[in-house]
């Protein structure tokens, strides 16, 4: 796959800003060092939520090394940030909720982060369509302040934290960097089916492995956000890696000049990537660390 044809289009930086170092020192990409982007669920841990100790000490040995690693993840930042410190980053980035949030990471910070970027958009048009089209979903919105909403009980560990019961009218009027809809009458397939009949626009859409849905904003992906971080910390392309196993690593698998697909991936993802290592219960992710510490 050529990494080339592949790239999105330079974003607007205008807004996206890096704040002046920390304790830790630059912030900036070291040359001759990777731009190493890491997916949560089912590549840096599994999908009951662990980490095998040798993803953790290969992690943390290419951490050590120089390189910068991107947490790069569904998740929302306090369920993201867990696994930044069992990685041993105390000065770098994370981008959460697909590319709706970028965080730098710097623990002489009060709360050892904080938020330099998020891509905001009005959830009420989605919430109407989808509510009409999918009537037993449950939906939840991760708000501009940090906020969890949603109309009943809504239990995806992927916000970190507990959800605040609202109005369906409260919730379409909610600043929104991440949307999630979860059915247990529906199919990832239907859910695709749904999203393409109503023809979302101003949103961006991924379908996980079963029947949820992650809307975020228009144009916003993982791919998109850590394209705007590249710029600013002064990586080269072609030293970007991913790897990643979900639908909406698909973007990021295409924009990385090494894109690598886990072995449990669905074949539209292992598509995307230039290769595929192991599943995570085989800790692939360790193969591809140590092919980084080798300079590969």
């Amino acid at each position: 796959m050529d990494s080339a044809d592949t790239s999105p289009a330079s974003p607007d930086t205008s807004d996206f800003s890096v704040p002046a170092a920390g304790r830790g020192g630059s912030f900036m990409h070291q040359s001759g060092k990777k731009l190493v982007c890491l997916d949560v669920d089912g590549t840096l841990v599994d999908h009951d939520g662990h980490m095998s100790e040798a993803v953790k000490q290969t992690g943390r040995a290419v951490v050590a090394d120089g390189h910068t690693v991107v947490v790069a993840t569904g998740r929302s930042l306090p369920a993201t940030l867990p696994v930044v410190e069992t990685l041993g980053i105390e000065h770098g980035y994370v981008v959460c909720s697909n590319g709706g949030v970028t965080v730098r990471v710097d623990t002489s910070l009060p709360e050892n982060y904080e938020v330099i970027d998020q891509q905001v958009f009005d959830p009420s048009p989605a919430l109407e369509q989808l509510s009409e089209r999918l009537p037993h979903a449950k939906f939840a919105v991760e708000t501009s302040a940090g906020e969890f909403l949603s109309t009943e009980r809504f239990e995806d560990m992927s916000f970190g934290l507990a959800a605040q019961g609202v109005s369906f009218k409260e919730l379409k009027q909610s600043r929104a960097v991440r949307m999630v809809v979860n059915s247990f009458d529906s199919t990832a397939e239907e859910f695709q089916e749904a999203v393409e009949g109503i023809g979302l626009q101003g949103v961006s859409y991924a379908v996980g492995w079963s029947a949820w849905l992650d809307i975020a904003a228009a144009g916003t992906t993982k791919a998109s956000s850590l394209e705007m971080l590249r710029q600013k910390i002064g990586a080269d392309h072609q030293d970007t890696v991913a790897a990643g196993d979900g639908r909406n690593d698909i973007e990021m698998l295409q924009w990385a000049a090494r894109g690598v697909a886990m072995g449990q991936a669905v074949e539209e993802v292992i598509a995307a990537a230039d290769e595929t290592t192991g599943t995570v219960y085989e800790d692939g992710l360790v193969d591809v660390l140590k092919s980084v510490l080798e300079g590969h």
